[in-house]
């Protein structure tokens, strides 16, 4: 390669811009046909309706999520005087609930009460597994026709149809009925008289 002699390129040679312009165009662009005045304010009026939807969906569920955080505070703070108003049950069933200390309590369960508080489960209440815990069974009574809460334990609170604590609680059955085997000892007995 040493002896041989360098290649010669030969130098591009542009176009003239002359020659480009009167060169025929492969294809000619198409005309871009401006949107009317009525097209134009057809489609900002579907994007401000569009805008207004979507703010109208936001402030709803702002609003929605306003209240159950709002709920969900109550609750808790409900939920810790739970055990206060369990003591305060308790002194009154004992019979210690007296003077300035009777006042105060009043005023709890006054203040509970304007939060929606109510208290559930009672002797004698259907048992109910969505409001009441069962902790055991107490047996069967020929008194009831249903499961039965025969004894509570701890009461139950809830706000509305939402439960804060269940009831702990022991039910009763209502008794079996024996029919069934009396039927089987009577068959014999007719058989002897015939």
């Amino acid at each position: 390669m040493t002896g041989d002699k360098p290649e010669e390129f030969d130098p591009i040679e542009e176009p003239a811009a002359e020659e480009a312009a009167g060169a025929p165009a492969a294809e000619p662009e198409p005309e871009v046909v401006p949107p009317t005045v009525e097209e134009q304010l057809a489609e900002r009026t579907a994007d401000l309706q569009r805008l207004q939807a979507e703010y109208i969906n936001y402030k709803r569920r702002v609003d929605r999520d306003r209240v159950l955080v709002k709920a969900q505070g109550e609750a808790a703070v409900l939920r810790s005087l739970l055990t206060v108003l369990d003591d305060i049950g308790r002194a009154d069933a004992h019979g210690e609930l007296e003077g300035g200390f009777k006042a105060v309590a009043d005023s709890l369960q006054q203040a509970v009460k304007s939060h929606k508080l109510e208290a559930f489960g009672e002797k004698g209440d259907e048992f109910d597994p969505r409001l009441h815990e069962a902790l055991f069974h107490a047996g069967e009574s020929a008194d009831v026709t249903t499961t039965t809460v025969d004894s509570v334990i701890r009461t139950g609170y809830r706000v509305g149809e939402d439960v804060i604590r269940h009831a702990q609680v022991s039910v009763i059955d209502p008794a079996t009925e024996t029919e069934e085997a009396e039927p089987a000892t009577q068959e014999p007995a007719n058989d002897e008289t015939e």
